[in-house]
């Protein structure tokens, strides 16, 4: 059954970082909604995997990230400006709440920070949060906060004994990098 999820959540999270990616050096909104929609596919099987393991701020992160990733979405099918800021606000806020009470849960079911899982966990929600919501609104920077979230993943599932996972964020920070580039050149583009 691991094994299954570990499947499902390692493609379909490779595949959103693929099809993002791609969104910043051919700017075509289709790239960008698979993006978006197969993070959404892929987050039942991360959460699971995260609460097998305890990892309980990451798997909060995950569920309360669900509202982000919808954001992300509805931008790309919509555009920007045509988002509601009450989607904007429970896309952000949900996040807090959810990771506000992942970080509370952990810490008391390991009667504190005691754990490199835990740090582990904080850096990826840092890097997720920042990243996800930039990357959204388009900056360019947001995806050096996706480098911070892929390195500690690898990590956290290289601890757990998670290999395909681990080696699956491995992968995605190519696309990570390959969609940093490509969002940099078009900012630098724009500017000029």
């Amino acid at each position: 059954m691991e094994l299954i999820l570990q499947i499902w959540a390692g493609i379909f999270y490779l595949l959103s970082k693929i099809f993002l990616a791609i969104s910043e050096s051919r700017y075509q909104k289709y790239w960008r909604v698979f993006g978006w929609l197969f993070y959404l596919v892929g987050l039942p099987a991360w959460v699971i995997i995260f609460v097998i393991k305890h990892n309980w701020i990451a798997a909060a992160l995950e569920t309360g990230g669900a509202p982000a990733m919808i954001f992300g979405l509805i931008i790309a099918l919509r555009g920007l400006e045509k988002t509601s800021k009450i989607l904007e606000i429970i896309a952000k806020y949900s996040v807090y709440t959810f990771v506000f009470l992942g970080v509370s849960y952990s810490l008391y079911d390991y009667s504190g920070l005691t754990s490199i899982t835990q740090v582990l966990e904080i850096l990826i929600v840092v890097g997720y949060l920042s990243g996800t919501y930039l990357i959204a609104r388009r900056r360019w920077f947001g995806w050096l906060w996706f480098i911070l979230m892929n390195l500690s993943c690898a990590m956290l599932m290289n601890v757990h004994g998670k290999y395909f996972l681990a080696i699956q964020q491995c992968i995605s920070l190519l696309f990570v990098i390959y969609g940093l580039i490509s969002s940099f050149k078009n900012t630098k583009k724009s500017a000029s």
